[in-house]
């Protein structure tokens, strides 16, 4: 028995290739030293929140700052825009539309025309291309 070990231990496997297998329990304090819990973080696949341009950019539209106003009215025929081409929400689009009436009942806004003066300002939406193509 003895020879043989010293076969097996000789030719086999020598003493500096030999493997000690180490096992640890569920209870062992070096397994639990190992920081293997989940890292929490916010959702890699949730979608911003679409807000409004006016919302976005903290803008209370006023009926006397009719520069502005007039962005969400046709320039051609005086129409109040819909909030499928604005892109605003219900709240800022009903507020635009009554400042947008009572700056033209206090004759800060034409009608039916917009003025030429604001024909050049930047778009801050394309009437030509609408958010959603229809109202419903």
């Amino acid at each position: 028995m003895a020879l043989l070990k010293t076969l097996v231990s000789r030719y086999i496997l020598p003493t500096t290739y030999r493997a000690t297998a180490i096992r640890y329990s569920s209870t062992d304090p070096k397994l639990a030293e190992s920081d293997d819990s989940p890292v929490e973080m916010e959702n890699p696949y949730k979608k911003e929140v679409r807000q409004c341009i006016l919302c976005k950019l903290n803008i209370t539209p006023d009926y006397k700052n009719h520069r502005l106003l007039s962005q969400f009215q046709s320039p051609y025929t005086g129409r109040i825009y819909g909030r499928h081409i604005t892109g605003l929400c219900k709240a800022k689009q009903d507020l635009v539309e009554s400042e947008i009436r009572k700056a033209q009942n206090c004759a800060y806004m034409p009608y039916y025309y917009k003025d030429k003066s604001f024909l050049k300002d930047p778009k801050l939406f394309d009437p030509e291309n609408p958010i959603r193509s229809h109202r419903f």
